[in-house]
């Protein structure tokens, strides 16, 4: 914006033209008197808003004495230029900073501290991308002393900020309802999950049975059907080894009660569990091997799959049909952070053709009476629980195997029921994400109206400019006038 384009008394001028920056450090930690201290010391990671500031660490005067950090004043404002770049927030206690961060110091009776610090939030986000795009790692102290700042008059400062205030008091309380009731749809569609897989969601056909005169087929014909199917699968492979093995049934000790007609099965009972590709490994030179796309961890979330970005693997043909996944298939996460274990959800055929590594596993069901969505949402509900108490915990990670992951308790309702279940789940699933695309659109132009109010504010559109204000320039000649007299200095 050229002069001839300001606002009525506005005035172009930069950041050094009003102001001292000056640099932050971190006192060494191997000095532990350094961290004793009264004086507040934040990073990045204390700055919550424009006026939320919450120091976790106090440093002493001596620590200010022997490391690159600066003391700066109450009414000054720091700037996050490296890790956490755009955070901005006006300081309202002395205080010390971290080298992620540049301070801003200068005389508060010349300036509406609040007035700059939204100033800033809103022009520093501008050096968070370079031409195409492309995120920078950080801004320098020359960078930002030379960023252009537009200044108005100083009452029309205060006006400015009181009516950004009021219109982000309005703002926040719009986007703290939004937020709450998005709070409120995780929670109802885990009670929705959670009533499903306990036989409270829909009537169960034992009841409907017997209201009708007729009769059902409960879960336990139903497990000795699949049961029949695992078996003549078996049979039926040309390598089998050995004599069958019938799989070991649940410990029912310490499961809820099921509801009538249900029955309790292990996961190696109803469906053929299968380990991965591992990443990484050697073939022989003979071998000839082609490039696959491959689920990985990142793939396989907690009651839907992230196709997005698919990576390729290169294996034999022979690994290709063993882990090709075809519809139907309950797939299972190995592990990482405790809070993925044994997470998932349904293969619906989404890429032609597709494996997945090492650290998913492979749920294929015997029969067609069991509805593999039943087992998936019984997994991200109750089997978080489970496999988090029988997984293996080391220092970092947390993981399950094929054997925990066989022995995974399902209860098993009546083939016509679960359609049922099947049927309501998915009604109510679809309510709830319509729900929550409007609040995410909702929230997303509460976003851009609050950058809106910001432009309109730094443009002169915000509030009336009133002529009999003192001009800026008049404003920033004093300064510079002062400045020369007594000569810039870094206040410590």
């Amino acid at each position: 914006m050229t002069n001839a384009s300001l606002p009525t008394g506005w005035a172009a001028t930069t950041v050094e033209a009003f102001c001292e920056v000056v640099g932050g450090g971190t006192p060494s930690t191997n000095e532990s008197m350094y961290w004793d201290g009264p004086v507040p010391w934040i990073t990045s990671a204390d700055i919550y808003g424009i006026k939320d500031i919450r120091p976790r660490k106090g440093i002493s005067q001596r620590a200010i004495e022997k490391s690159a950090t600066n003391l700066i004043p109450s009414g000054s404002i720091v700037v996050v230029t490296r890790v956490g770049l755009g955070k901005v927030a006006l300081v309202t206690e002395p205080l010390c900073f971290s080298q992620d961060s540049q301070g801003l110091v200068f005389d508060g009776d010349e300036f509406d501290g609040l007035y700059l610090t939204y100033y800033l939030s809103e022009a520093v986000q501008r050096f968070r991308y370079e031409g195409r795009g492309t995120t920078i790692s950080g801004v320098t102290k020359r960078q930002l002393r030379e960023l252009p700042v537009l200044m108005p008059p100083l009452p029309e400062q205060h006006r400015i900020v009181a009516e950004i205030e009021r219109l982000f008091t309005r703002l926040d309380a719009s986007v703290a309802s939004l937020e709450r009731a998005r709070a409120n749809l995780r929670r109802y569609r885990a009670s929705v999950l959670k009533s499903a897989c306990e036989g409270t969601l829909v009537p169960t056909e034992a009841s409907l049975a017997r209201e009708e005169g007729r009769d059902y087929e409960p879960g336990s014909v139903l497990l000795e059907r699949v049961l029949a199917a695992r078996r003549a699968r078996w049979e039926s492979q040309e390598k089998r080894r050995g004599k069958y093995r019938e799989p070991s049934p649940p410990d029912v000790s310490g499961l809820p009660e099921l509801p009538e007609g249900w029955v309790w099965a292990t996961l190696s009972q109803i469906s053929e569990l299968k380990g991965g590709v591992t990443k990484g490994q050697k073939y022989r030179n003979e071998q000839s091997l082609r490039e696959v796309p491959y689920l990985r961890v990142a793939n396989v979330q907690r009651g839907y799959l992230d196709l997005k970005q698919l990576s390729m693997i290169e294996t034999t043909q022979e690994t290709i049909d063993q882990l090709r996944l075809v519809p139907g298939d309950v797939l299972f996460t190995e592990g990482g952070d405790r809070d993925k274990l044994g997470r998932g959800w349904v293969w619906k055929g989404e890429v032609e053709e597709c494996i997945h590594q090492n650290h998913v596993f492979r749920a294929r069901l015997f029969l067609d009476g069991v509805i593999p969505e039943i087992v998936s949402w019984w997994g991200n509900s109750f089997g978080q629980d489970f496999f988090s108490r029988v997984g293996k915990q080391t220092t970092n990670l947390a993981s399950i195997n094929l054997s925990v992951l066989s022995q995974f308790p399902v209860p098993l309702p009546p083939l016509a029921e679960q359609r049922r279940i099947v049927a309501e789940v998915e009604r109510r699933l679809s309510v709830i994400r319509q729900s929550e695309v409007a609040v995410e659109a909702s929230l997303a132009r509460a976003g851009r109206l609050r950058q809106s109010i910001l432009k309109q504010a730094f443009s002169g559109q915000l509030v009336a400019q009133d002529p009999d204000d003192e001009p800026a320039s008049a404003l920033l000649e004093r300064i510079r006038a002062e400045r020369e007299g007594a000569g810039a200095s870094v206040r410590r």
